[in-house]
């Protein structure tokens, strides 16, 4: 699995002292490139995250591991760390840099007029357009193709991927990452009737993104009419997710793959909105509360609540609708037998339990049934 162009082996130590692990077996076992243990050869350093794991290394070549702390032995050379992912992530890194996100300077195809504001080392890829009196700080990179609307502003070290729009005004702070696709600042979907037609309702705000932000392939973030849409510091956003206009993204929030945020919501911080979410608009999600996935949000959520269903609601109480609901069959069958068993008495004491009226209660049986 390697490459020619990754760094050359490193020892178990040196590789130990890189994540600040503990060394168990030979510290001068070469190691060459990291990879999962499906994916490793004899050369690897593999990883083992939990004790339920273990079972995944038989067969697997690699000549050491990444481990717990307290994991049990793995049977090879193994680094002993905290945080597994944490550690295996700087290690494969370590073997496969990242190339492929910084531009060398401003691409010749590049289209910038002169009031634009450059900062240090920015970087700008093939064919992008830069729009009149935009600011780029210190290390931001701009993707190919990307469109950068007038007047904006992009904080220190922020990196947008290829393709990424951002419209006039939008403010974009520190340290974000924008993927491919992107639109941020486009009109939202706000219209009223005027004679039998819809007409755009003014769209007249921008987006404010906070800074460490992460921003999702093919994600849509529209314009607040009169104000911004703001997204709070930390926020991470996924592919797919759209976030209507005046909405107000509380500090690190998690949206997850096709949330839907209708305009004018607000979220506190630590919101995590699971996949195919939809809220509704002018409602509020409370601090740290989850929205299961494919909630169904029509109500202000509060603080710390787990929401479940469509419409969504306290997962408690959601849990015993589904309790319920498994009983149904189980219901109906009792339900149907008491229906016999109220025929039979309303039988006996109507006095129609005669041999004549047998008839009638057998009739009366097979409607219950």
């Amino acid at each position: 699995m390697a490459t020619d162009n990754q760094p050359k082996s490193a020892t178990l130590r040196e590789l130990a002292q890189m994540v600040g692990g503990r060394v168990e077996g030979d510290p001068e076992t070469p190691v060459a490139s990291a990879w999962p243990p499906e994916d490793c050869d004899r050369d690897s350093i593999t990883l083992v995250d939990r004790t339920e794991s273990l079972p995944r290394l038989a067969g697997c070549p690699a000549a050491a591991v990444v481990a717990p702390l307290d994991g049990p032995a793995t049977g090879r050379p193994t680094i002993r760390v905290a945080s597994v992912h944490k550690a295996f992530a700087a290690i494969v890194r370590h073997f496969r840099p990242d190339t492929t996100r910084r531009i060398s300077g401003i691409h010749p195809t590049a289209v910038a007029p002169p009031s634009a504001e450059f900062g240090r080392d920015v970087s700008i890829g093939a064919g992008a357009v830069i729009g009149e009196h935009v600011v780029l700080a210190d290390g931001v990179t701009i993707g190919a193709g990307c469109v950068v609307g007038d007047g904006c502003r992009v904080g220190e070290s922020t990196w947008l991927a290829s393709r990424v729009t951002l419209y006039p005004g939008t403010l974009v702070g520190e340290r974000c990452r924008l993927h491919s696709g992107a639109v941020i600042g486009a009109d939202g979907f706000g219209y009223r009737q005027e004679a039998g037609r819809h007409v755009l309702a003014p769209q007249l705000g921008t987006v404010e993104i906070g800074d460490d932000v992460d921003v999702g392939a093919n994600t849509c973030i529209d314009r607040g009419v009169y104000g911004p849409t703001r997204i709070g510091d930390g926020a991470k956003i996924d592919n797919l997710v759209q976030i209507g206009h005046n909405c107000r993204i509380g500090r690190h929030n998690l949206l997850c793959s096709q949330v839907g945020i209708a305009g004018s919501t607000t979220t506190g911080d630590y919101v995590v909105m699971a996949g195919q979410v939809g809220v509704r608009d002018h409602v509020h999600i409370g601090k740290g509360a989850v929205l299961s996935a494919m909630a169904g949000v029509s109500n202000d959520v509060p603080d710390g609540e787990v929401m479940l269903g469509a419409p969504a609601t306290p997962l408690r109480e959601q849990k015993l609708k589904f309790a319920a609901i498994a009983k149904l069959p189980q219901l109906r069958k009792e339900f149907r037998e008491l229906k016999r068993q109220v025929a039979r008495l309303q039988a006996a004491v109507t006095g129609a339990g005669q041999a004549g009226d047998e008839p009638s209660v057998q009739a009366e049986e097979k409607r219950a049934a």
